[in-house]
């Protein structure tokens, strides 16, 4: 309870982080890096997807990183806290829950493989070896679709999956979840509503729900239809203002999109807190402040929806330490071991944490 009532702190106070794994994101080794990288670093909460390995991957990062509790690179706002654990979900089609899939042998030889050179993930290989893989890595892939359009030969399509309640239901009261956020968008109510009617009874035992949706002309009004249908909630509530999805690896710009987003919902008074996310990168929060939307720039309101409550960070996080996360594997190839781990390798460790301890550091201390 003590955890929980700390990290609710970081919402109250609007300094909230959130990192985000990947609602499809499988790497296991990676999942597990990443947890102990950022909860070192302090933040507030790990969002991960629906499936058991990941979300014992990430809670074993977690509990590495308590055995660093006098780690010199530690400057950690958090304190000794862990960071609650989120599971992302979707009531219907979603661009977070989806696969890029294509077959390499329909390939062209001459073709410049656009789709291998865009793709942040590393998801996509091709081997000129026979019987060795060659196309799209289901563990790596996070569903951002950027490869699409650039396929020469348009082979490249897209699988898709939807949360069901029962799987749902399952992992909250078998995982130790203590948030759930459930990904919808404009004209999903019907989908939402099936989902929110099977998971309702469940939403007692969580510390948090969140919701994030994409931007829409409609969108203020159909989130106002969602709070009409959940309310009374028995645990606070996240709008996560999902701008550009899967985006904030790419350049400063993808985060115009969350900021004017969040910009509506304070202005609709939306009740709940406010955290940005879909292309957040580096410039989030100097726009934010520049645009004197944080609690410290607040005026003559006490109000939790009158300012952004926080940042979530998902490819733009993992872009900034994969580097390190290379070096890790490259470590394990060599010695012919895939399960070396990075706590193991002090100097990898430390260098990490303060990377991810320079875009933690933003929002925590963003009114210094």
């Amino acid at each position: 309870m003590e955890n929980t009532i700390h990290r609710l702190n970081s919402l109250t106070e609007g300094n909230w982080f959130k990192l985000i794994c990947g609602a499809s994101y499988q790497h296991l080794p990676t999942v597990r890096s990443l947890a102990l990288i950022y909860t070192l670093a302090g933040v507030d909460c790990i969002d991960v997807a629906a499936e058991s390995a990941v979300i014992t991957a990430v809670q074993e990062g977690i509990q590495a990183a308590q055995n660093f509790q006098n780690f010199a690179l530690r400057p950690n706002p958090g304190g000794n806290h862990p960071p609650l654990l989120m599971m992302s979900i979707n009531d219907g089609e979603d661009p977070h829950f989806r696969k890029a899939e294509f077959d390499a042998t329909q390939c062209p030889v001459e073709c410049p493989r656009p789709c291998e050179m865009i793709c942040g993930a590393d998801a996509i290989a091709f081997s000129e070896i026979a019987n060795e893989f060659s196309g799209v890595s289901d563990r790596l892939c996070y569903g951002c679709g950027r490869c699409l359009p650039v396929c020469p030969e348009k082979l490249i399509t897209t699988r898709s999956y939807v949360s069901t309640p029962q799987a749902v239901i399952s992992l909250i009261d078998e995982m130790g979840i203590d948030a759930i956020e459930i990904h919808t968008q404009v004209g999903h109510y019907s989908d939402f509503k099936r989902l929110w009617q099977k998971i309702a009874p469940e939403v007692d035992k969580l510390q948090i729900l969140a919701i994030s949706c994409s931007y829409h002309q409609e969108v203020i009004p159909y989130l106002q239809s969602l709070f009409e249908l959940i309310n009374p909630l028995p645990c606070p509530l996240i709008w996560q203002t999902d701008g550009r999805p899967m985006s904030g690896d790419i350049g400063m710009g993808t985060t115009h999109l969350a900021i004017r987003f969040a910009r509506k919902a304070i202005a609709a008074n939306l009740p709940g807190y406010i955290q940005l996310a879909g292309g957040t990168n580096d410039y989030t929060v100097t726009k934010l402040q520049g645009e004197k939307m944080l609690k410290y720039q607040a005026k003559n309101t006490s109000s939790c929806n009158r300012w952004v409550s926080g940042v979530a960070y998902g490819s733009y996080a993992r872009s900034l330490v994969s580097p390190i996360l290379e070096k890790l594997e490259m470590i394990n190839y060599s010695d012919n071991h895939s399960a070396k781990q990075l706590e193991n390798y002090p100097d990898l460790l430390q260098d990490s944490v303060a990377i991810a301890h320079n875009l933690v550091s933003q929002i925590k201390y963003s009114s210094l």
